[in-house]
């Protein structure tokens, strides 16, 4: 079954008693047994929802994997991640990764005894020689956010199961429509299903897909353990956006391309950070690892004081001043201020993440108008 199918079949069976094509919101907390164990597969809600469980299904065609555990957020996926560690082990991770994510393992994470690191990966040899003997996974972003820098997944990867290492890649950029690292080696992939996998800006939720069955079931426990699950309604609205993911990310895809040389070439604009550019480095392992280069675009100005970032970032009219991404609109943001604040600065300015860059999500208007709105503030 090819994408374009799976986004809309895979996992998904009219309801048997209705026959209703859209999975219906099963909004209850628990079911009736007929005896003590003697149920239809479902308990309590906490543990199984038949809307959730549909929405797995289909999350695990989508990344060619067996199994995929949905949750409350994208870091609440996270956390059940790094819940398969124990005090002391170390996550070996990239130095160029969401805020959110360097805020768990180090401000959460850290006072329990568990370590990171964050190094350049974006040369697979840096990583075989960074890892230690407390490392215990290997967390990749690719591309990163928000410098979109390219990590080769498989070249990583590899290295890593020679050394029994797991690894996690945050996919979130990228989609299951662009990118699928599990065919690439990863052990497990993350998205933060609120960005392009739901596409609509209206929901929280995220989930990790696995191949292997043990991997999958530990972490399941971890889900049900810890209650760190989304609701139906949620879960309905994922589902919902998934049938047009392939469509939403193309057609914003393609406007990136246009908008990113439109801002390479304006006289105001000193450097662009698009994989899609030949000279962006890893290129062509974007290329090869990718199936487009994505709608996620960064750029900074000549003048880069951050009065004239915070000029731009507030005088758009298309582009809105908001968090998040991969939704239908577009959206422009300030990583230093919003995404990232919780990332020190010196550590940000290591990965040129300066207090002006600014960073596009790109939506699906129509281009010309995208172009123009920015042209009207630069």
């Amino acid at each position: 079954m090819k994408f374009a199918t799976k986004v809309i079949h895979a996992g998904i069976e009219p309801d048997p008693s209705t026959g209703a094509v859209m999975t219906p919101i099963f909004q209850t907390s628990t079911y009736v047994q007929a005896a003590p164990g003697d149920h239809k597969g479902y308990e309590y809600a906490r543990t199984q929802n038949p809307t959730r469980s549909a929405l797995e299904k289909n999350l695990a065609a989508l990344e060619n994997g067996t199994d995929a555990i949905c949750f409350g957020s994208g870091l609440a996926a996270q956390d059940a991640v790094i819940k398969l560690l124990k005090s002391g082990d170390e996550i070996l991770s990239v130095n160029d990764l969401y805020g959110g994510s360097y805020r768990q393992m180090v401000r959460v994470y850290g006072q329990w005894g568990l370590k990171s690191r964050y190094i350049d990966m974006y040369n697979a040899n840096n990583v075989a020689d960074a890892i230690g003997p407390d490392t215990k996974l290997i967390w990749i972003e690719t591309p990163t956010n928000p410098m979109l820098n390219i990590v080769d997944i498989a070249a990583v990867c590899a290295i890593a199961r020679e050394r029994g290492i797991l690894t996690c890649v945050d996919n979130t950029f990228a989609s299951p429509y662009l990118q699928n690292p599990l065919d690439l080696g990863a052990d497990i992939v993350l998205h933060s299903a609120t960005k392009y996998i739901g596409g609509h800006s209206d929901v929280v939720h995220g989930c990790l897909i696995v191949k292997d069955s043990e991997l999958g079931a530990r972490l399941r426990f971890l889900q049900n353990a810890s209650g760190a699950v989304p609701g139906p309604q949620d879960c309905f609205l994922v589902l919902r956006g998934i049938k047009t993911l392939h469509l939403r990310v193309q057609r914003a895809c393609e406007n990136a391309e246009k908008i990113a040389h439109f801002l390479a070439n304006h006289p105001k604009v000193s450097k662009v950070y698009w994989p899609g550019f030949e000279h962006h480095p890893n290129h062509d392992i974007a290329k090869k690892q990718m199936r487009m280069f994505g709608a996620m675009v960064s750029f900074d100005l000549k003048d880069n004081t951050i009065e004239n970032a915070y000029r731009v970032l507030s005088g758009t009219h298309l582009f809105s001043l908001a968090e998040s991404l991969g939704g239908v609109e577009s959206l422009i943001g300030h990583p230093a201020s919003m995404t990232h604040a919780s990332i020190p600065r010196e550590e940000r300015l290591k990965v040129g993440l300066t207090d002006s860059l600014i960073r596009l999500s790109v939506g699906v208007e129509d281009v010309d108008d995208l172009i123009q709105d920015l042209n009207n503030i630069i």
